[in-house]
Order: C-alpha cells, then sequence, then structure tokens
C-alpha cells in the first residue's frame, strides 16, 4: 500500500479546521490582567492534551515548556497555559461553542467521500446512539452535576454524556458527531436524563444536517412512544432493540398474528440465521395507534450456541432485506465497544478526572477529548499515512507513546514528516 498523507483528510487540515473555529470563540470572561496567552492557545492546548493522549495535565504541564516549539508548528500554540491556569479558563465556557467543531469536520469528511464508504441500506447510513458515564464522585462536585442519593444517606455526583456515531456493519472505525452533554443547567434541582438528551441531540442533528439520511439504532430504553414520536417527526428511520420484559403486549401480538413471516438461512460458515417478523402492529397497549415492524432473530452458531435479538423499525421488513437490518441492529455494538471501550480504555481515558471545576470544565474536556478522537478516527478511514503509522505501532498505545516522545525531544517540521517518520523508521518496529 503506498503511503500517502491525504491533505484534506489529514492531521494538518483537520486540526487547521479546530483552530479557525476557535479563533472566532471569544473568552467567556476576559481576564483583567495582562497576559501573552490568548484564549485561543487555551482551547488548542485543549485540544492537544487529548490529541497526545497525556494521561494527566499534570503530565501536561511537566512537559509544555520542551513541547513549546512543536506545539507551536503542529497545533498553532504561541504560548502553552500552565495546567491550572487552562482549567481556569476552560471552566467558564460553555460546552456549546466547541459544537460547531464538530460540524465543520464531518463536511470536511463528506466533501472528501469518506462518507461514502458508511453507506448502508437504501441510501441511509446507521447512526448509533446510546449514553455513558463520564465522571462520576461521591466528593467531588460542580453546579453542573446530576446526584444519586443513596439509602444510606451518601451522594454520588455524576456527569453522562450522550454520544453518537455513524457505524457500518463492515467498518471497524466510526464517525463520531458532537455529543449532548448530560448535566444540569441553572441550578436545576431535577437531574437530566438520557430521555432529554436524545431529544436534544436529535434536534441538533436534524437542524446540522437537515438532507442527511440515517437510521438511529439505540438501546432497549429507547424503544417507547414519546421517543419514536420524536424521530417520525423529525423525519428519521429506527431500529430499536426492543426486549420481551418490557414489549410483552408486542411479543404477543407477533407471536400470535396471522401475517407474521418465519424465515431461515445457512450461511457460508455454518451459522444458521432464523427470523420471525411482522409489519405494521401495535408497539403496546397504550399507544395502539403507533404502528411499528417487529423483527425477531436467532442465530446458532456451528457448535450449537444461540444468541437472540429482536428490534422494532419503520423500515418495512422483507425477506430481501431481512439479513441487512439484522446486520444493521446488531452493528449499534459499535458504540459500545469501537467508541465507549476505546474512549475508556485505549488511551484517551475518558472517565479519568482532568479536572472538575465549578461551572462547565468537565463536559468541555469531555467534548474536546471526543474532537480529538473524531480527528483520530477520520484519518484512520481516510489516510493511509496515519493508517501505516498506527500498523507500525501495533495499535493506538503504542502509537501515543511515540508521538509524544516524538513531541518532546524532535523537531517536527509536520504532521506528514511525523506520521511518515512513524511509518518507515525500523527503530519503531515493534514485533
Amino acid at each position: 500500500m503506498e503511503m500517502t498523507a491525504r491533505k484534506s483528510l489529514g492531521a494538518e487540515a483537520l486540526v487547521n479546521i479546530v483552530y479557525r473555529l476557535f479563533k472566532k470563540i471569544q473568552d467567556p470572561q476576559p481576564s483583567s490582567r495582562s497576559t501573552s496567552i490568548s484564549f485561543t492557545d487555551i482551547l488548542m492546548s485543549g485540544l492537544a492534551v487529548f490529541g497526545l493522549k497525556f494521561p494527566s495535565l499534570l503530565k501536561y504541564d511537566q512537559q509544555r515548556n520542551i513541547l513549546d516549539n512543536n506545539l507551536k508548528t503542529l497545533y498553532h500554540i504561541h504560548s502553552p497555559p500552565s495546567d491550572t491556569y487552562l482549567r481556569e479558563r476552560l471552566d467558564e465556557l460553555d460546552p456549546s461553542f466547541i459544537r460547531p467543531a464538530f460540524k465543520k469536520l464531518f463536511a470536511a469528511f463528506q466533501r472528501g467521500k469518506g462518507l461514502e464508504q458508511f453507506v448502508f441500506f437504501q441510501g441511509h447510513y446507521i447512526l448509533a446512539v446510546d449514553g455513558t458515564g463520564e465522571f462520576s464522585s461521591g466528593n467531588v462536585c460542580c453546579d453542573q452535576c446530576c446526584k444519586k442519593e443513596h439509602k444510606d444517606g451518601s451522594v454520588t455526583y455524576y456527569h453522562q454524556m450522550l454520544g453518537g456515531c455513524l457505524v457500518h456493519p463492515e467498518q471497524s472505525n466510526v464517525i463520531p458527531l458532537c455529543p449532548e452533554v448530560i448535566l444540569n443547567r441553572d441550578g436545576s434541582q431535577k437531574n437530566d436524563c438520557e430521555r432529554n438528551a436524545t431529544k436534544r441531540f436529535i434536534e441538533h442533528f436534524r437542524r446540522e444536517h437537515p438532507h442527511l439520511k440515517v437510521i438511529i439504532t439505540g438501546d432497549g430504553l429507547s424503544s417507547n412512544a414519546p421517543n419514536i414520536q420524536v424521530l417520525e417527526e423529525n423525519q428519521m428511520k429506527y431500529f430499536l432493540v426492543a426486549k420481551p420484559g418490557d414489549h410483552q403486549f408486542l411479543f404477543n401480538l407477533a407471536h400470535e398474528s396471522e401475517n407474521a413471516v418465519d424465515y431461515e438461512v445457512t450461511d457460508k460458515k455454518g451459522f444458521l440465521h432464523q427470523f420471525r417478523y411482522v409489519n405494521g402492529i401495535s408497539l403496546n397497549k397504550s399507544h395502539p395507534e403507533m404502528l411499528v415492524n417487529f423483527l425477531e432473530y436467532m442465530q446458532t452458531d456451528p457448535k450449537g450456541k444461540e444468541i437472540l435479538f429482536s428490534w422494532v423499525t419503520n423500515i418495512e421488513i422483507t425477506q430481501d432485506n431481512v439479513m441487512a437490518l439484522m446486520q444493521g441492529g446488531r452493528a449499534r455494538w459499535k458504540i459500545e465497544n469501537e467508541t465507549f471501550n476505546t474512549l475508556k480504555n485505549l488511551g484517551y481515558n475518558l472517565e479519568h478526572n482532568y479536572g472538575h471545576g465549578k461551572k462547565y470544565l468537565s463536559s468541555l474536556l469531555c467534548l474536546l477529548t471526543m474532537l480529538a478522537f473524531l480527528i483520530d478516527q477520520i484519518q484512520e478511514v481516510s489516510c493511509s499515512l496515519y493508517q501505516a503509522a498506527k500498523k507500525r505501532a501495533c495499535g493506538y498505545k503504542t502509537l501515543w507513546e511515540y508521538l509524544r516522545v516524538f513531541f518532546q525531544f524532535v523537531p517536527i517540521p509536520s504532521w506528514e514528516w511525523l506520521y511518515t517518520t512513524l511509518a518507515t523508521k525500523k527503530y519503531l518496529n515493534s514485533s
């Protein structure tokens, strides 16, 4: 494979997109004291912390002076702030100001034809949506924290986010969109929740991507009437997990329906796929007018192990499309495995407390983490030079280690030079 930098979708172009947007964000509380550190430097330093996967802000602070020239060349940071100053300044910025960066990066990916690899069904993309925790503590809290009161009188303070990613059954990468942070604003006593965040996420998505055709996938919590109504109002297709314990009425209808279709096929690897589907049945007793299409599926592997799945959808199910729909429904797990697992266990340190602050810091750092993740995922899908560097490093964690070592000790003229060196130098062979 020829190793070339994808100019429009390589690190330099993607970082520059974010830099131009960050330059437009005004300091929410201009400092009264004279300082050489601009708010753009603050924001880009936050991006660099997560782009280079520093395990802590203290580690960044200990090395920022020797990183100075490379941070300026590659991240446009003229005066790197200390870790304390970085936290103080970021704490005041509402996370919504970071949202346009996700849209711009997505637009660049779409313009560069990268999105074409994710087309799934009749011109639609799979948009997997799910919530995850990004902070939890029994002591540290802020005004934006949600809280859970326990029977023993103790309290857990937490932040969560609702993530959304474009996924594909045959793609190992994902393309994250701007997550919806789950937090309490304006001193509200009632916790924000995943259901409210989902509604906000869908509204933001449809406003920012009015013509993008997607099939929303979600877990068992999402297959409820209010959520389905929001999806249909926004003209979205959906394919949502439906479990028997939550939808006994639906399952009874499906099993008793004379219109139900049973179909099975054994693939070349010896896996038996058994389907039962029925179109146009009521979701539940409380909403008889809300008609859905129901699919129940069992896979049996060559050793006899069985796994069961079931979904509701507004896509008409036929024998011709049932296999593809099942594969799309199962691809929902990529938001757990390829997204949240990567963010928490492969160097992004999503659940690590880089600093909590008094207002927005925790949520803002979460969005900067996701922004760095988006930049990496776009490169991994579209840039063969980045792919080669990762392959030579034998995985994410070693690649992040090499990046930090080079930033510390080697003058780096460009991102292209850096990844070319990482991909070709013999002493980087990890075998």
